[in-house]
């Protein structure tokens, strides 16, 4: 082997204004270069029950059980649907584009009987047609997305939980791409059980995923509790329900290692967790009302500079998440040749999508740390001139116009 190939790792300089991930706070990378101390270093569990605090704040939340499942957003989405869903129980999906898909998947591979309704991709659910769903269906579990950025739509949840109790339904939901850059309400819409991803707004990398539980959430997973031998004791008593099928994903084990018996489980990812304690950290100190409005005054410049580049959006822009817009790729236009070149000649990447949109949507995202004007601008002026060059005619500057004037009279 020819070590002399293998040189220190140099990532090129990239904008990533896409559906995810994006560019992190340099304050979170500073925090993960942080040196290692062991797992059970009274500094490091401290740093573990404030990661459960700051949490809590940043899922508006009273949930004792509010941590973090080592692993990229889907890992949390894993060990919740593992951990809950016991094999042979119903559960509903609302599906209105690729996560609700995935939601599916998952809990076919927990052994569910998945029943699913759908909506054409661009379009959400009323909380009528949910609560029909329910009645005829019968779940023991509601799974729901929040945020899908494959079509870039927010679905809204105000109304479920109280839906869901009112039929003894458990509400899970995936706000791996929505949290803390669109309302979220864990307490008071009443949520069971909520995971995120670091790598959109809460703006980290990839590879933890923070997740709350509801007290109700917890019971139904203390029910089917395990304690592997080799760590057990005479103390430990299993539960009366069906085990968990996994053993990385056991959320009974996970809170047993959080919890003050610190059972061992795994090795805490310390970088990782330092870097999600800084992030949850930053939303606080921005405060989370301030860190969603700026996300939508930024993602509604990019929607006011497409719309004065005289391009189409994809959706209804009335359930429009904050921090990805959908974009119609012009007739006569290769979306892939504009992405290749925006990233080869500006450093910019912008998203494509899945399933019925490939080849017809591309996704810009203002998350996290980029959700600030001058990626804005950067963004729109880079994607006119590149149309412009490929021969799709804009009016020269009137994306940039149209997002001055946003940004003016947002100030006003």
């Amino acid at each position: 082997m020819d070590l002399s190939t293998f040189t220190q790792i140099n990532p090129p300089q990239r904008l990533l204004m896409g559906p995810g991930p994006i560019n992190a706070d340099p304050r979170v990378l500073r925090a993960m270069s942080s040196q290692l101390i062991g797992q059970y270093d009274p500094a490091m569990t401290q740093y573990m029950n404030e990661v459960m605090a700051l949490y809590r704040g940043v899922f508006r939340t009273k949930n004792q059980w509010t941590m973090l499942v080592d692993g990229t957003s889907r890992a949390g989405i894993e060990a919740i649907l593992l951990s809950a869903i016991r094999p042979g129980d119903k559960v509903l999906v609302p599906v209105f584009g690729r996560f609700g898909h995935l939601l599916c998947e998952i809990a076919r591979r927990c052994r569910a009987e998945v029943h699913t309704i759908e909506v054409p991709w661009g379009e959400v659910f009323t909380p009528d047609q949910i609560e029909d769903a329910i009645k005829k269906v019968k779940p023991r579990l509601l799974l729901t997305v929040q945020g899908d950025t494959s079509t870039t739509m927010l679905q809204p949840l105000e109304a479920l939980g109280a839906i869901c109790r009112q039929y003894g339904v458990l509400l899970y939901t995936d706000a791996t791409a929505s949290l803390a850059g669109n309302p979220l309400e864990t307490d008071a819409w009443g949520l069971d059980a909520v995971s995120a991803g670091m790598q959109k707004c809460l703006g980290g990398p990839s590879g933890t995923s923070p997740i709350t539980l509801s007290p109700q959430m917890e019971d139904v997973i203390r029910k089917r509790k395990c304690v592997e031998a080799g760590i057990r004791t005479e103390a430990h008593q299993d539960g009366d329900d069906e085990m968990i099928y996994s053993n990385y994903f056991d959320l009974g084990m996970i809170m047993d290692y959080w919890g003050p018996e610190r059972l061992n489980h795994h090795t805490e990812a310390t970088s990782a967790l330092f870097g999600a304690r800084e992030c949850a950290r930053l939303i606080l100190e921005e405060g989370l009302d301030n860190g969603i409005a700026r996300h939508k005054l930024h993602g509604d410049a990019v929607l006011k500079g497409i719309q004065g580049m005289g391009l189409e959006t994809f959706g209804d822009l009335n359930h429009k998440m904050n921090n990805v817009l959908g974009v119609v790729i012009p007739q006569g236009i290769n979306g892939e040749q504009v992405r290749k070149l925006m990233l080869e000649d500006f450093g910019i990447e912008i998203g494509t999508s899945f399933g019925p949109l490939i080849g017809k949507v591309w996704r810009i995202g203002t998350m996290g740390y980029n959700a600030r004007k001058d990626c804005v601008m950067q963004t729109l002026s880079a994607l006119e001139s590149v149309l412009n060059h490929l021969g799709f005619r804009t009016t020269q500057g009137a994306a940039m116009q149209a997002a001055w004037d946003h940004y003016n009279g947002s100030c006003e």
